[in-house]
């Protein structure tokens, strides 16, 4: 059997798989900055995450530890 044979089709094959990983790679990298973007928009506004602690909740818990 010649292996030179099925080589356009393993080209491609590796080509195809490339450009998805490539294009996966570069929508996460896009959809990370877009959420970075939305939170620090809500940061602003005011809004904060419920596990973030709140300024007098870390002073309290310094004032516990101290």
């Amino acid at each position: 059997m010649d292996a030179t044979a099925h080589i356009g089709f393993v080209a491609a094959s590796y080509a195809a798989g490339i450009v998805v990983v490539a294009a996966l790679i570069a929508w996460v990298a896009l959809d990370y900055r877009i959420q970075r973007r939305n939170l620090s928009e809500l940061e602003t506004q005011g809004l904060t995450r419920r596990s973030a602690a709140t300024r007098e909740s870390a002073a309290q818990a310094a004032r516990e530890d101290a």
